[in-house]
């Protein structure tokens, strides 16, 4: 099975989004500027320096992202062995397979994390997938 590995929701003013999560969950906000979209990553936890990932088992840390007509509604990151793979069983499926962000049907190169393409399900809920470095 591949697990979900991380959450993203939109935001309408970045700001105000990452202060309730701090005031209401103490999750701490890694805000990346505009070259990358202002997302801002959430950590929920103490990560492992090693692995960039949570150090609880089962823990996850998500993102924030600008809201947009085209991604309005918060998504899961499942992670996958093989990228292209996955998004082939997504047609298969029943799915379509977007692609990255250019939503050019092709998985981008997230720098430091991974190959990454989202995809919509039977039902039109947005999922993400992620091949992490390394795999």
């Amino acid at each position: 099975m591949d697990p979900v590995v991380h959450f993203e929701m939109p935001f309408d003013d970045r700001d105000r989004m990452v202060g309730f999560y701090a005031k209401a969950f103490g999750w701490q906000a890694n805000l990346l500027g505009e070259d990358m979209g202002n997302y801002a990553v959430m950590m929920t936890g103490e990560d492992d320096p090693a692995t960039r990932r949570p150090k609880e088992p089962g823990r996850i840390n998500g993102g924030f992202f600008k809201r947009n007509p085209k991604n309005a509604y918060p998504s899961v990151t499942i992670a996958v062995k093989d990228i292209k793979a996955a998004m082939k069983k997504v047609e298969e499926a029943g799915g379509h397979a977007i692609g990255g962000h250019f939503e050019n049907g092709e998985p981008d190169m997230i720098p430091g994390v991974g190959l990454y393409a989202s995809c919509i399900d039977t039902e039109g809920n947005r999922i993400s997938l992620l091949q992490p470095m390394g795999m």
